[in-house]
Order: C-alpha cells, then structure tokens, then sequence
C-alpha cells in the first residue's frame, strides 16, 4: 500500500512557481478546480528550467479544443512574475519557465540558511513504527539480512529528517519450535566451556547438530518437543535458558548494528505477543471474519481472490498471520502511530496482503505499507544455505574493510610518490577507520542505489569502484569539496556572503540542488531510497561537469569566492544525502 506520490515542486524551488501558475489557470479559467496543476523540472535545458504540461490535460474540462490557446490564456493571467526571465509556449500547449540568476541565488541563500536544508517538516506531529532487519535469535547474521536492515535503516532516517517521530522496531525471531529443538541442542550438542562463554555461533552449532539428530531420531525428536513445551508451560529452567539465548543473540546483532550505524528504538519479537495472540483471534471471531476448515480457523478472501489463511491451527497453535494482527494491535495501542512500515524480502507479499485485508475488516485505521524487496545473489549465484554460500554478515564486512583498506594504502602510497606497503604492514588507525567508512558505505550504496523491489548481485568491483555510480565514488566527491574548501582557506579565500549564479554549468548544479528537500520527500513516499541514491549520483555528475568548466581557485576573487559558495553548499546537501543512506562522509579519501 504506497501513498500517492506528491509532485517534488511541491516543497522545493518549484513551489513558489506552481502557486503562481495555479493561480494563473484561476485567473484565466474561473470556477474550476487547477488543484492538480503541476510544475515539473524540464526534461532539457533547451526548455527552459520548468514545464507545466496541464493545458493539455484541462483541454476537454475547459472545453478548448486548442491547448496552446489555454496556455496563451494562463501566460497572459499570470503577467511576468518576479522569477521569471523567459516564459514561453512551446508545442502543442507546453508553457516553458526560464527563471533569473537573480531569483535562484535568493532560493540557494533560504536554502543554505535552513537549519533542514530544505526537507520539509511535513512529519512533525506524525509517528510512524517502521519493522525491519528481524533476524532469528540464536542464529549468526549472514549477508541475506543486509538488504532489510540497510532499507529500513535508509527508510528509518528519510523519515526521521522529515519530522516524523520514528519508532525503530526490530521484530526478532524469539519463539517457535526451533527453541525446543535448541534447547536440548545445548545441554548436549556443547561442551562445559562452550555452555559457559556461550555464542551466537555456539547456539547455531548447538541447533544445527539437535536438528540434523532430529531427523534421524525419534526418541530425540520426542526430547526435543518436551523441551518445547516446558518452555511454552513456563518451566523456570528452560525459561532461563530462553531468555539467555535471548540475550546472547541481542548483544551479537547490536555488535553488528553499530558496524552498520544501525540503532533500534525497541526489541519486540514474535515472543512479545505470544499471549496477545488469543485476544486478536477472539476478535477475528467476534468480527464473524472466520470460519473452521478441517479442525482449523480460517480467513477467506473470495472477493480479492486469495488464498486463505489460517489463523489458528488445527492442533490449537497460532501462526503469523494471528502473530502480526496481535502486533497491530499492540503498536496501535502503544504508540498510535498514523502508519506501519514493514520491510521484508517480496516472497512474503501474499502474507501482507492478507493481514493487511484483515486489519481493514477490524476497523484499524492506521495505514499498513508493506515494502518488498528482492533477494541478495552473490557474483551471479543465488544466496542459500543449501548452496552453501550463505556469507556471515561479520565475514562481508570484513572483507569490505580488507579489500578498502587497499585503496586507502594504494592512494596514501601514490600521494607520497612511494609503492604500496606491502599487505602485512599493519593498518594506522586512521586508515582502518577511513577503510571501515568506506567499505561500509559501499556494501550500502551497493544496496540503496537499486530500487528495493529488484533483485541484486552484489558485485566487490562495483561496489568499491572510485568512478561511476558507488559509494566511494560519493565520499570521494564529498572529499574532493573538502580538500578545495581547505586550499581556498590556505590561500585567505572563503565563500562569498551571498550566491550569484552566472554560468550555464552553475545554474544547472544550482537547480539539482533546490530539489534536495523535495527529494527526500519523494523518496519517503514511495519508501525508495534509492531515489535519493539517484539523485546524489545525478548531483556530484553535475557538481563535476561544473568544476571542469568553470575554474574556481585560478578565478578572479569575486567569482571564486562565489564559486566557493555553491561548492560548499553541494558538499552540505551530498554529506546530508549521504546520511540519509546511513553512509559517512569522510574528509579526506
């Protein structure tokens, strides 16, 4: 469920522009509704820097069978606003907007000055709980867990930097069969000292060996069960371990979470609505919204034409889909937040629509969005543990550090004029945190810059590239202002007080970067981070067609200085952007 997507001049430079063609129409046509007239950025520069389209969209509502006698009408309504420097009709009714250095030096100056740098604070007042990363406890995170938790993450900030108070949810897997076959696994699949300094990794080892005996083993199967049920009876032993295995798994997730700047707000798993489970049934029922099948509870869904689903098992046990109700139910209470974000992987899509369609027929008004993404595959092959070749998170980040690490030492190398160190020379602290910037934020970027409902290969030549779309290649830009910023310093230069926006290639930068806010706005939206991946790509492209064509530290002082100004307010909105995606911005790459 996405909401509709608000045109981006709504909140950036276009704003000002599309209230006054609105009220242009208004003028020209009285009694009509121009609500849905839009201003756009031009799709070339040969246009102008805007379009609005709409004459042709009203020509039959107008009843005018010429859209470019609409458009005429429209200009001559609106008169010459203080922004325009060229209005023109274009087409068959297209009304092109070129706008005044003047006037885009005083949106950059509102722009600089605004403590948002121009993400509208469209959320302030407004909660949202978005659910993401949710790996199962007592089990290693592995590189399949990186796609919800970096889109979540990404998602988790957009909103956050546009008012909204965010409540980060990581809705662990902390109950269920599994733990029964675990907890039997760990009295007798470990050793005394492993019980003793036990692991996430111990606690897999433990399961894998209970498990593999399970299939083998009905006796152990049998053992295996009772453990369970003791669990789910309270027995204050198994109670313990539970709650340990618990705790245990936490601590290794929130390790990894601070590699990945990741921070959760609340830790409610599956075992938090265990006893909920039988209220949220009990009021599917009274609601007349199930029916029995075979022993079970069932949920039809005839009119949307979906399978049904099973809300209480034959056996008495509950599932997800009366799990995730009981959720809703207690998120609503709790934290009356106006919407619900889940960020999952696509295979459980049916599974979201179903509960979604049977939150609505319970009455919960708050808005229910279900974000799919597509699977991770590795250099080509497809990420599963029957492959083989389920890469452990901690393992990918580590190679992300080693392979950085080798660019950090091959450009300190180059910059002395010396030859690489060879790999056994130990990394100075500086270059292992400059190294960990960098390899982190490019399995990130690698992620982010893909719409999250396509599948991605992760590619280690791609991702840690220097040129073309990546993370480094990001941080490089960022750095490269801040290495220019620094040498203008040394020289006793310092950007101007006010912008003055002159050449072609500078109003084009200046233009990209007036969209910042309503980027960010769009991207929250469609719940896309790779929108704002997007356009941070598009902008350092144009912030470095800028530097070739116009000379800044070798201008006369008064350019340069303005020159320095729009540079620095490019490294601000690239550094903001990069945020956003959870990436850091180093000074110096």
């Amino acid at each position: 469920m996405v909401e509709s997507i608000q045109n981006i001049s709504d909140d950036a430079a276009g704003g000002s522009i599309e209230s006054w063609i609105r009220g242009a129409f208004e003028k020209a046509f009285p009694g009509h509704d121009f609500g849905a007239v839009r201003v756009l950025p031009a799709t070339d520069a040969k246009f102008g820097d805007f379009q609005c389209n709409d004459a042709l969209k009203f020509k039959r509502e107008l009843g005018v069978g010429n859209p470019r006698e609409i458009a005429q009408k429209v200009l001559a309504a609106g008169g010459t606003p203080d922004f325009a420097e060229k209005l023109e009709i274009a087409g068959p009714g297209f009304i092109n907007i070129t706008v005044s250095g003047a006037w885009i030096a005083a949106q950059l100056a509102a722009l600089a000055g605004d403590a948002h740098l121009g993400i509208p604070q469209v959320g302030a007042g407004r909660r949202v709980v978005i659910d993401y990363s949710s790996p199962n406890a007592a089990k290693q995170m592995h590189i399949g867990h990186i796609r919800s938790t970096v889109i979540g993450n990404a998602i988790d900030r957009i909103f956050r930097a546009l008012g909204y108070d965010v409540i980060a949810d990581n809705h662990l897997g902390d109950w269920g069969t599994q733990f029964g076959i675990l907890i039997k696994g760990y009295r007798e699949c470990l050793s005394a000292e492993e019980r003793a300094n036990c692991t996430v990794a111990d606690l897999e080892k433990a399961y894998v060996a209970s498990a593999a005996r399970a299939k083998e083993d009905e006796a152990w199967k049998g053992a295996c069960r009772e453990e369970l049920v003791r669990l789910q009876r309270g027995d204050a032993e198994n109670r313990a371990l539970w709650e340990r295995f618990v705790q245990i798994s936490i601590a290794e997730f929130e390790r990894m979470y601070a590699k990945l700047g990741v921070r959760f707000d609340t830790y409610r798993g599956e075992s938090y609505y265990n006893d909920m489970m039988p209220e949220a049934l009990a009021r599917m029922q009274a609601a007349g919204l199930t029916e029995e099948s075979e022993g079970a509870l069932i949920v039809r869904f005839e009119k949307e034409g979906l399978p049904i689903a099973i809300v209480r098992k034959s056996d008495g046990g509950f599932n997800y889909t009366t799990s995730d109700i009981a959720c809703v139910a207690s998120r609503v209470k709790d934290y009356d937040p106006e919407r619900i974000i889940y960020v999952t992987d696509d295979r459980q899509q049916l599974h979201f629509r179903q509960f979604f369609i049977i939150c609505e027929r319970l009455g919960y008004s708050v808005k229910l969005v279900h974000v799919p993404f597509g699977l991770m595959s590795f250099a080509g092959k497809a990420i599963s543990t029957r492959e083989g070749n389920l890469i452990k998170l901690d393992d990918l980040l580590e190679e992300a550090v080693r392979r950085s690490l080798e660019i950090v030492r091959g450009r300190a190398a180059a910059s002395g004029g010396e030859a690489p160190s060879p790999e056994a020379a130990p990394a100075t602290p500086d270059q292992l945190k400059l190294a960990e910037q960098i390899g982190f934020g490019a399995v990130k970027y690698a992620d982010l810059s893909h719409d999250p409902a396509t599948a991605v290969d992760f590619s280690w030549d791609k991702a840690l590239a220097l040129e073309g779309n990546s993370g480094p290649y990001l941080q490089y830009a960022y750095a490269r202002v801040c290495s220019l910023l620094d040498k203008a310093a040394a020289a006793g230069a310092s950007p101007a007080a006010e912008f003055d926006v002159a050449t072609v290639a500078e109003k084009r930068l200046a233009l990209q970067l007036l969209q910042f806010g309503a980027t960010v706005r769009r991207a929250a939206e469609c719940y896309k981070p790779s929108v704002l991946a997007d356009y941070l790509f598009q902008t350092a492209q144009l912030y470095s067609s800028f530097y070739q064509n116009s000379p800044v530290l070798k201008s006369e002082p008064a350019v340069r200085d303005a020159r320095l100004k729009l540079c620095s307010l490019f490294g601000q909105v690239l550094a903001k952007g990069l945020s956003l995606l959870g990436i850091e911005t180093p000074t110096r790459i």
